[in-house]
């Protein structure tokens, strides 16, 4: 039997830390996913975004207590004790930053969303993977719902997907730009089911809601509502040319989480990416330009 693959975690801020370490780490749990084990991690932090601040030492000790996770004092000490890097700092404006500290050890590399809350840092991102030659992933789990996987396996040729309407929970932080931070779920669940190819955006906004309308370049339409009302619900409608189908992102049998780590597990390790680059780098040119129309008054924005 192959030893287990080492993940390591740059970044402890954030509950994707706990979650994942639970899946790969503890055999009797219900959703388990084996193959690897997290080993190592890097606490890092940003001091003035206060989710990172305030969760950093209670995941970091977490970690440390009960799963034996060593903690280490650099991004590129954990990426040399590693197989795979997991770049998980909940603060979208260090990626890049942390990224240049691991893409030397050559180690494939998961960096959880978002990928980058600039489009320039994310072609950063990707330049500084293929120079290294270094598979890099970032995906949202929403993605990889399993009721959201069979609901697009029910469309097919005479009846394709033209239509997406996606909803979740939308609330702003000031350190992470507009729907960069949870705005990227429903943007992720859109660019799975459309692909590339987003020519531009509109999005209109009050206190409560925001409602971005995205144009794909072959006539297809997209809507991402997000709400900041208290309803914690993810859903999606997908629309083809004879039916359309609802599906509940909220009450899953399986969690995401695990169906992502089966998807990086499978990808990374032979250098591959499961989310194709230019979808990674749209959906952070989607969000970018919904947030400038957000603040024009839902003025038409282009891709850039």
């Amino acid at each position: 039997m192959n030893d287990p693959l080492r993940i390591g975690l740059i970044g402890l801020d954030t509950s994707h830390v706990i979650a994942f370490t639970e899946l790969l780490n503890d055999p009797d749990h219900a959703h388990h996913v084996p193959g690897a084990r997290i080993v190592a991690g890097f606490p890092g932090g940003s001091p003035d975004f206060h989710l990172s601040a305030s969760r950093l030492e209670g995941y970091t000790n977490d970690l440390r207590d009960r799963f034996a996770v060593q903690i280490m004092d650099s991004p590129a000490a954990v990426a040399d004790a590693v197989d795979l890097v997991f770049i998980e700092s909940c603060d979208g404006r260090v990626h890049l930053d942390l990224f240049k500290q691991t893409v030397a050890s050559g180690k494939p590399t998961f960096i959880d969303k978002p990928l980058a809350v600039t489009t320039n840092d994310a072609r950063e991102i990707m330049r500084l993977a293929n120079d290294a030659k270094v598979a890099v992933m970032s995906a949202s789990s929403l993605r990889y719902y399993q009721d959201l996987l069979e609901a697009r396996a029910t469309f097919d040729r005479d009846n394709p997907i033209v239509g997406c309407d996606a909803f979740g929970p939308m609330s702003i932080e000031p350190t992470q730009p507009g729907l960069f931070w949870y705005g990227i779920h429903t943007v992720d669940i859109v660019m799975s089911v459309f692909g590339t190819g987003c020519a531009h955006v509109r999005t209109m906004k009050n206190d409560d809601f925001d409602v971005v309308t995205a144009v794909w370049d072959d006539g297809r339409v997209a809507t991402i509502r997000g709400t900041r009302t208290g309803n914690g619900q993810f859903g999606v409608t997908l629309h083809g040319k004879s039916s359309s189908c609802y599906v509940d992102l909220t009450a899953v049998s399986r969690p995401g989480y695990a169906t992502m780590l089966e998807s990086i597990l499978s990808a990374l390790p032979a250098g591959k990416s499961d989310v194709p680059q230019d979808q990674m780098i749209q959906v952070v040119q989607l969000i970018e330009a919904a947030n400038k129309s957000r603040v024009h008054s839902g003025r038409i924005e282009q891709l850039e």
